[in-house]
């Protein structure tokens, strides 16, 4: 079957593109999900215009991500955590916890947009990456030190 795919689908295509997959496959998954649509004419003409419309928010996303960028340029917070006799935290600093440090500096990140590898157990200085787009990210400085 032949469909139209409404949406990005993993290891299957982006959005807009015609694939054929098995009849099941769409008629069990991707159609119930709408994440693609039948390929006939009317559809196809349809989800053109769905893929013009979503084109322009992506690209003013991009937009508004990439000034968010410039503007965090140099930007740095300060956690304060308890620590023990090696630096080593009680506890440990997590995406939200940064999230929460730009909140006051009057940055709205979501903590998902925060790249961790892992929380920060010692007290120092970091680099965090946040992803603000698919094609936009930036670093800002995470200093931890220890409360009084």
């Amino acid at each position: 079957m032949e469909v139209i795919l409404r949406d990005d689908v993993d290891k299957l295509g982006v959005r807009g593109q015609v694939v054929k997959v098995a009849d099941g496959y769409a008629r069990n998954f991707l159609l119930p999900r709408k994440l693609a649509a039948p390929a006939t004419e009317a559809n196809r003409r349809i989800v053109e215009h769905e893929r013009q419309a979503h084109l322009k928010k992506e690209a003013k996303l991009a937009a508004d991500a990439g000034d968010l960028s410039k503007m965090m340029v140099g930007v740095a917070v300060t956690i304060r955590q308890k620590a023990g006799e090696h630096d080593q935290l009680f506890g440990s600093v997590t995406a939200q916890d940064i999230a929460d440090a730009l909140e006051k500096l009057g940055y709205t990140i979501d903590r998902k947009k925060i790249h961790l590898d892992d929380p920060i157990k010692q007290l120092g200085e970091y680099k965090v990456t946040l992803k603000l787009h698919r094609d936009v990210s930036c670093q800002i400085g995470v200093n931890v030190e220890r409360e009084e």
